[in-house]
This record gives C-alpha cells, sequence and structure tokens, in this order.
C-alpha cells in the first residue's frame, strides 16, 4: 500500500491536508486532556517504579498479545486487526517523510519489500476487521454488549483499509507501476480499474484520496470519544500494572490520625490507576466468561462493575471537575440538578450492589483473564474494607468468625489451648522444643482444628519424618495467618494476627515455612514482608516435588484414574502449577486426568475471599459447578492442594452423591497412602 513518489500526482490543493491533520489532532489532544482530568480525581499512587519492567509488560501483553491468544478466534481476529494497523501507521509514517519531508528512506528492494509487507497486514486486517464483524453481530457471544460506538469503531477501520487499497488500485492502474505484484491488495483491485477512462481513473482517485485523508483523520479525532481510545488506554493501563507480587493486598496505615475513613466509600477514594482501569477496560466479557459468582447466578459482573465505575466516574466528575478548580460548572439549573443527583449516588448500594460486593470469592480469574490487566479485586477489598471498618456492616454469620479470631486466634473458635492437639501421637515437636529445626511447618487453623484437614497435616507430617527433615511446630503458639480477616475487610484484626505472628516467628528465628494452605502460603510469603516477616515460604506440594526429585521420598504405584484441581491462592495468586503435577506424575500406573477449566483458568471452589464462612444464598452453589466438572472427567479420585477446596469439594460431590464413587483427598494424603 506504498504509492510511488508520484503520491500526489493528480491531487491539486493536497496542502490543505496539514491543515486538516492539525485539526485532527487538536481534536484527539482536547479530548485525551479532558478523560484525563477525570483519571486525575483519584488519590496519588506510585505506579512509575520500575520502568524496564513495565515496557516489558507493555511488550508482552500489548504487542504479544500474551492473553488475547488464549482464545483462538478473538485473539486471531484481534492480533491481526493490531499488527495490521501498527504496520500501516509505520508504513504511512514512510511515506509521510519521503513524501513530504524528501527524505530518501526507502528505494529498490527495501521499497518492494516494504510494500509486500504493508499489503498483507492490509489485508489481515481487514479480514480481522471482518471476523469481529461476523462475531459482534452474528455469532453474538453473551459475553459482549454491543452498541453503537462498537459498530462506527470497526465500519470505519474497515472503510480506511478498503479506500486505501482502493487508492493504490487506481494509481497502479494509471500509472502502469511496474512493480505491482509487490502490491497484491492494489494489483488485484487494479485489474478492476484498468478498464476505465484515464479521466475517470483520475477523477476516482482524487475522490478517493480525499475520502481516504477524510476518514484518516476523522479516525484520530474520534480516538479519545469512543471505544477506540482503548489503543492507547490499554497500553498505558498494562504499563502502570502493579509490579508486586499478584497475591499482596495493600497496607492500610490504621495509625494515620488524618485519615477520615479507611477503605472505599467514595468515588475519590480509588486511586488514578483504580480510575484508569475503567478507561482501560473494552468490555470484551473475558473477566465475566470465568467469574465463578457471575456463572452461579451472583448478582455480580467484573465487566458491569467496572462500566459501572466509568459511568459513576464520567457522572460525578462533571460536578468535582468545577468545585476541584473553584470554577462556575457552566450548567443550567435543570442540567446541573440532573448532574448533582447522579453524582449524589452512593457508590456501595447504589452504584455497586452491596451482593455484589460479598459475592466476590477473590478468585482473581477476572484479573487473570483480562488483556487490559484491569485490577478487580483489590477495589473488591477496598469497598470491603469500609463496610467492615466505618460501617460494621458484613453478612451476620462472620460476626461470629471475627469473635472467634479475636478470642482463640481461630476461624472454628476452639480454645487456643488445644491448638496442637492433633499431634500428640505423631512425635512432632514443637520449636521450643527444638531449637536446631530448620524448618517450621505452619499447620494452619484448618490443618489444627478441622477434623477432615487434621487428616491432611498428619499426612504432611509422615512425609517430612520419612524423608528425614528436621522440623518444628509454633504449637499453641500459633495463631491464625489472618487471611480470611483481611479478604472479608477487617484489616485492624488482621493486622493484629500478622504482627504477633511475625513476633513469634522472628523470636525463633525462624528462616523457612512449609504450609500445606494456600491461604497461609500467600500471607506468609507475600504479605508478612509488610511487617518485617521476611521468610522464605514454600507450599508443601512444591517441597515433596523437590523431596523426590533429591530421592527422598519415593513416588511409590497406583492403578488410578485423578484429576487435580488448582487452587486458586496456590494456582493464580503464586504461579504454582508444575510442582503438583510432577507429583502425580512421578506415581507409576497414575493417569492424571485434567478438568476442563484447569491452570490459569481452573474454577474456584467457593470458599475464598472468607466466602468459607458465609452463607451462599444467591443462586447456585459455585462448589456444585466445579464438582460437576470433576466427575465429567471420570476420575476415581480428586486431589487437592488446599484445606477448603477439599472441604468444598467434598461437599459437592455429597450434594451430587457421588461420594460413593468418588474420593477427594490432599495431594499429601496420595503420597502417604502410596508410602505403606
Amino acid at each position: 500500500m506504498i504509492p510511488t513518489r508520484e503520491i500526489y500526482w493528480n491531487i491539486e490543493g493536497h496542502w490543505l491536508m496539514y491543515l486538516l491533520m492539525l485539526v485532527a489532532f487538536a481534536v484527539f489532544g482536547y479530548g485525551v486532556y479532558q478523560k484525563s482530568r477525570y483519571w486525575r480525581l483519584g488519590k496519588q499512587e506510585n505506579r512509575f517504579d520500575n520502568i524496564g519492567e513495565r515496557i516489558k509488560t507493555v511488550l508482552v501483553h500489548a504487542f504479544g498479545h500474551k492473553r488475547i491468544l488464549r482464545e483462538a478466534y478473538p485473539g486471531i481476529m484481534h492480533f491481526a486487526i493490531f499488527w495490521g494497523f501498527v504496520i500501516f501507521f509505520l508504513g504511512t509514517l514512510v511515506v509521510a517523510l519521503q513524501a513530504d519531508l524528501g527524505l530518501e528512506i526507502y528505494h529498490g528492494s527495501l521499497y518492494l519489500g516494504l510494500s509486500f509487507l504493508l499489503d498483507i497486514f492490509g489485508i489481515a486486517a481487514i479480514v480481522g476487521v471482518l471476523m469481529a464483524l461476523y462475531r459482534r453481530y452474528i455469532l453474538k457471544p453473551e459475553r459482549l454488549d454491543t452498541n453503537l460506538d462498537d459498530g462506527i469503531s470497526l465500519l470505519l477501520i474497515l472503510a480506511i483499509l478498503v479506500t486505501g487499497f482502493i487508492l493504490e488500485g487506481l494509481r497502479i492502474a494509471a500509472t502502469g507501476d511496474p512493480w505491482a505484484a509487490y502490491s497484491p491488495g492494489g494489483w488485484a483491485l487494479a485489474a478492476v480499474f484498468s478498464g476505465l477512462a484515464t479521466g475517470v481513473q483520475s477523477g476516482l482517485h482524487k475522490f478517493f484520496w480525499w475520502f481516504h485523508l477524510l476518514l484518516a483523520f476523522g479516525f484520530i479525532a474520534y480516538i479519545p470519544y469512543s471505544k477506540l481510545f482503548h489503543i492507547i488506554t490499554t497500553p498505558a493501563n498494562q504499563f502502570f500494572a502493579s509490579l508486586r507480587p499478584k497475591g499482596e493486598l495493600d497496607k492500610l496505615d490504621l495509625e494515620d490520625e488524618e485519615a477520615e475513613s479507611f477503605g472505599v466509600e467514595k468515588l475519590e477514594d480509588l486511586t488514578w490507576k483504580d480510575l484508569l482501569d475503567t478507561e482501560a477496560c473494552t468490555r470484551c466479557g473475558r473477566c465475566q466468561d470465568n467469574c465463578p459468582a457471575y456463572l452461579t447466578q451472583k448478582p455480580l459482573s467484573p465487566k458491569q462493575m467496572i462500566q459501572d465505575l466509568k459511568a459513576h466516574l464520567y457522572e460525578k466528575g462533571r460536578i468535582l471537575l468545577p468545585q476541584k478548580q473553584g470554577v462556575d460548572s457552566g450548567a443550567g439549573e435543570t442540567e446541573a440538578a440532573v448532574a448533582g443527583e447522579a453524582a449524589g449516588r452512593q457508590l456501595i448500594g447504589e452504584v455497586i450492589e452491596e451482593d455484589a460486593i460479598w459475592s466476590c470469592t477473590t478468585c482473581r480469574s477476572c484479573m487473570e483473564q483480562c488483556p487490559a490487566l484491569v485490577e478487580h479485586v483489590p477495589k473488591t477489598i477496598g469497598l470491603r474494607r469500609y463496610l467492615v471498618l466505618m460501617e460494621s456492616k458484613f453478612p451476620s454469620e462472620v460476626q461470629l468468625v471475627f469473635r472467634n479470631l479475636e478470642n482463640n486466634a481461630n476461624p472454628w473458635g476452639v480454645g487456643w489451648a488445644n491448638r496442637a492437639d492433633w499431634a500428640k501421637e505423631l512425635g512432632v515437636k514443637v520449636l521450643s522444643e527444638n531449637d536446631s529445626a530448620e524448618i517450621l511447618y505452619w499447620v494452619g487453623c484448618a490443618g489444627a482444628f478441622d477434623d477432615r484437614n487434621k487428616k491432611v497435616a498428619a499426612a504432611v507430617v509422615k512425609l517430612l519424618q520419612a524423608a528425614g527433615v528436621n522440623f518444628g511446630i509454633l504449637g499453641t503458639e500459633e495463631k491464625c495467618c489472618g487471611e480470611s480477616a483481611r479478604r472479608i475487610g477487617n484489616e485492624y484484626l488482621y493486622q493484629m494476627l500478622a504482627e504477633e505472628n511475625v513476633e513469634i516467628m522472628k523470636n525463633y528465628g525462624v528462616k523457612k515455612i512449609i504450609t500445606h494452605c494456600p491461604h497461609c502460603y500467600n500471607t506468609l510469603k507475600n504479605e508478612y514482608p509488610q511487617f518485617g516477616g521476611d521468610f522464605e515460604v514454600v507450599h508443601h506440594t512444591e517441597f515433596i516435588a523437590q523431596l523426590l526429585a533429591a530421592g527422598k521420598l519415593r513416588a511409590g504405584e497406583a492403578d488410578v484414574t485423578v484429576t487435580y484441581h488448582d487452587s486458586c491462592y496456590l494456582g493464580r495468586y503464586n504461579d504454582v502449577y508444575l510442582a503438583p503435577r510432577q507429583v502425580l506424575q512421578s506415581i507409576k500406573g497414575l493417569r492424571l486426568v485434567e478438568m476442563e477449566r484447569n491452570h490459569e483458568r481452573s474454577f474456584c471452589c467457593g470458599a475464598g475471599g472468607g466466602r468459607m464462612w458465609m452463607e451462599e444464598t444467591l443462586g447456585s452453589r459455585i462448589n456444585e459447578m466445579r464438582t460437576d466438572e470433576a466427575i465429567a472427567t471420570g476420575a476415581e479420585w480428586v486431589i487437592t492442594n488446599c484445606p477448603f477446596c477439599l472441604t468444598m469439594l467434598e461437599d459437592g460431590l455429597k450434594a451430587r452423591e457421588k461420594s460413593e464413587n468418588m474420593k477427594v483427598m490432599d495431594i499429601a494424603e496420595l503420597l502417604v497412602n502410596l508410602q505403606n
């Protein structure tokens, strides 16, 4: 699609395009400025650290389409449109530099190669746009909500591409370009125009030249006011994505005497990055398609939550911006009254339903699937923090959990003095009796108090003993890690528990910790450093894999078919997918079959985000939906790595009346059974 040096061979007054270009860029710049003013209504947050890593994130996700390509049809579609336009833009830039500034950039074989490349990518972009139109208006997947802007954006792109090829075809037909074969798109169209009179060809070329130009400048001007703005906001959002561990929530400064409230009560409590998220969201629906709450008919759609925040931002921003600048909004009385009423809507309860806030399992599937790297879960936790810390509003059953954590440092409310009873017959020493212990086994509340998960804790101990590992436990000195309290929103209670645990472990000089609960694992590894707890934390599936690889444990044999459930906090939060599968694959005779949703797309059991302690009264049950996926594999055993998942899947099998045909066990239990 690169024309020869005679680019303006029959265009009179082509200099007007420079004026039109200035107008287009002025409209574009004004739109960007206006949008950025709204984002800056949010609180300050530093997202300018580690520039090199941020550039890498953009290269991987924006240019490499890492997440988009996980789905074949939309992935190929978007890849073709994106790269077609990138190459088209670069080619146009080269043309402008040479034709308008007289720079000798391309000639000879370079010219022919670039011409061929532009045509190939231009054709690919047209195919991509047609695929997008077919998908949006013919296939109509549920997750897509189509509006007028979607159609205008796609048709505008298509018109620019098609008119570009028409221009090329007319030029080739009129000039008899001997190198036309290197422009296959234009060459094909040239055959259509070659029979026309020279004057007709010239007239058509003039018309389409100006038409194409106006479309291109219109496209530029339209970008900030349309869905096309994601061309800018999505890479920007990827650049400013959090570089902290995925499982780390921000630490509230509860001693800040100037803080008027804690958590997110209103729009202004969100950060500028939170508000940029709303503009970067393209409404693709990947988050919604992978949200366990949405898929089980809960009043939560991650996509809708972000879109509702965006609408509220522009509603309230119309009032806040003039106030911030100390000027009159210029609106009439009626318009001001309507805007004021919209802006006065409460963020919690009116913009976002309370039931939606409490439906989230914090499984992070929305964030893991989002190509724009929108951060849904931290916003949800921020809303919960306000409800809990400032309003004391939370599901009634959670009150007992908080009381149990305060009084006995565990959600079950069992006396703290009984915390080590599970280990009485196992010969396990506490650190106060074994100061030479190299490793702390963090048992967790489930392992210490839940009858079913005590068996898992015992299995872990037996494996460590069989491998000759020098370890100990904290016994009655161990307290709940506080993970559920934090995810529910009780930051005060979480910090109290965390600080006490860190102090105890530091007093014993703990360096390395093994835990079989992914929730404890994530908290100790990624969040305790906020309180000075810098420990090496290993999940028991990782440690077992290491022991097997070192020959300190034997895998054994089992003529059985199993399916493995990736827990959210081990998988999506900490990217531990390989080690558990290595353990299973090392067992001779064992056959591993994957569920439909596995690895980063694994389906939540429904217990995360403190949901373990809440009644599930809305929609269908998440654990039963996941259980159905396990049953569909035809496996005899379901292997887990998490106390919550084990409980929820066992309950799911009972509900489906399949507990006699299918067993659930932790990976440590499986190994212990095979040791005998």
